[in-house]
């Protein structure tokens, strides 16, 4: 009897874990199949690769950055540039020529930029100083070049081919490009087919004094995209093809590039070009007065708020600051609604100005903001255009200009005749270098740079010249001229 109510308690146990199991197995077994199904309904309404893994956002995709459009629009503008010029001037024997280590001609190379259908090119002054003759390569065919003008306060120069339907690079805006945009340096160097870099803008507004000149206007595009030698003159461009700077120095230690590149605004470029092939000479438009960065230091002697702006050093009597009013340590802080952040900026914000021009001046004094109209004035003090007076010689080897009245101002001079762009010639064989006044010849004043040049071409006797070295020194001395 109790064997039978064992088996039966037994049979009874297997009969519901039986029941208990089947139910199981209906309710999470079917649940387990579910998520096939849906797959499979789901797959047949889309391919396998458009399923989505679970993320807060959707994956993005970037595309590279393309730059052959802007190649191709820029590539064509750009030439390549010669500079003949003369041997050194070390003196050479008889046995120099026979044994072939006689004087040989100079060539240096460059790039520049075609900016008008007519045959209009700009390039670096470097790229061309002391050129005797210069030859522009464009698609293998070689042209003789004329040189329009230079600048050393810009390292600009203009040259000019005879030429039709030229293709003329599209001009963009630097004052519109922005830190971070992607840029190229167009070059020709050493006669190859134009090559292309690529980088970003790195900065604006550097100053890393390198110009000559008497007023050097340093406010460069800094790049990261490769500059070598031979790349000088050539163009910088955004990513439309347009032109937004005229490439000109790396910084660098070896020669080589080392990551820094810097290039003049097209938008001071091109004015500069406009003034040299209008009237000869670039229009300087300028306030009357001296400027110097704001430092921590002059900051917290002055008690600035900050380090923003430029401060009056001095106020040129009777110029154009001194009839606006400004005094000494006025802070200047914005010029036409642009602010100005330093000395490039203030410079930059000049150079597209032209004399006789009305713009309007923030500043501080004494910590209370002022604004007055200032009346920009040309280098003789005056507002009109100026058309500076030279005389080019092949034989003087130079070019001969009336000194301006600024120059006259710093020199202590009343008149003045500069030598420029001296190549071999005569004044240099008188040990005379660029840069140097002449006020006196045989005691009579220099003021005309024609009927000095002529005079000094057909002298002979004994010469006395008087006049002022660059840095201000008097000079006296006699020669005898056969």
């Amino acid at each position: 009897m109790n064997d039978m109510l064992k088996n039966l308690k037994f049979i009874l146990i297997a009969f519901c874990a039986g029941l208990a199991g089947a139910w199981s197995y209906q309710q999470f077994g079917t649940q387990e199949q579910k998520p096939v199904q849906v797959w499979q309904e789901e797959a047949e309404e889309k391919p396998r690769y458009q399923v989505s893994y679970e993320s807060s956002s959707p994956a993005v995709v970037n595309n590279p950055v393309s730059f052959v459009d802007a190649s191709e629009k820029s590539t064509p503008s750009v030439v390549f540039i010669k500079n003949f010029s003369g041997s050194d001037q070390r003196r050479y024997s008889i046995f120099d020529y026979f044994f072939g280590t006689g004087p040989t001609q100079r060539v240096s190379t460059g790039s520049g930029v075609i900016i008008s259908r007519d045959g209009y090119i700009i390039t670096n002054n470097h790229v061309i100083d002391r050129a005797e003759t210069i030859e522009v390569v464009h698609q293998k065919r070689t042209y003789p070049a004329k040189l329009i003008g230079t600048d050393k306060n810009t390292d600009i120069a203009v040259l000019k081919i005879e030429a039709e339907n030229m293709p003329a690079i599209k001009q963009g805006s630097s004052r519109e490009l922005k830190i971070g945009e992607w840029v190229l340096a167009v070059g020709n160097p050493f006669n190859l087919t134009s090559t292309v870099t690529a980088g970003i803008v790195s900065a604006k507004e550097r100053q890393i004094n390198i110009l000559g000149g008497e007023f050097p206007l340093e406010s460069f595009i800094q790049t990261d995209a490769p500059i070598n030698p031979g790349n000088s003159g050539g163009a910088l461009v955004n990513m439309k093809g347009e032109l937004v700077g005229i490439n000109t120095a790396i910084l660098s230690r070896t020669g080589s590039y080392t990551g820094y590149g810097f290039a003049v605004p097209v938008d001071i470029a091109i004015k500069i070009a406009n003034d040299l092939i209008e009237y000869g000479e670039v229009q300087k438009a300028i306030p009357g007065l001296d400027i110097v960065e704001v430092t921590p230091e002059l900051a917290e002697e002055m008690r600035l708020t900050d380090l923003d702006g430029v401060i009056v050093t001095h106020v040129i009597r009777n110029g154009a600051a001194d009839r606006a009013g400004f005094q000494r340590n006025d802070v200047i802080t914005r010029i036409e609604g642009s602010a100005i952040t330093g000395k490039g900026s203030f410079e930059e914000a000049l150079s597209y100005h032209y004399p006789g021009d009305r713009i309007k001046v923030d500043f501080v004094r004494n910590g209370e903001r002022k604004s007055v109209n200032l009346t920009l004035q040309n280098l003789e003090g005056g507002t009109g255009i100026l058309k500076r007076e030279f005389y080019s010689s092949n034989l003087l080897g130079a070019r001969l200009e009336a000194v301006n009245a600024i120059e006259r101002d710093r020199l202590g001079i009343n008149h003045g005749i500069k030598i420029t762009g001296m190549t071999r010639g005569y004044l240099r064989d008188l040990g005379l270098n660029n840069g140097f006044v002449i006020t006196q010849i045989n005691g009579d004043p220099a003021t005309n740079p024609e009927r000095a040049g002529k005079f000094l071409e057909e002298f002979s006797g004994r010469l006395r010249l008087e006049g002022v070295t660059p840095n201000g020194q008097a000079f006296m001395q006699s020669y005898n001229i056969r």
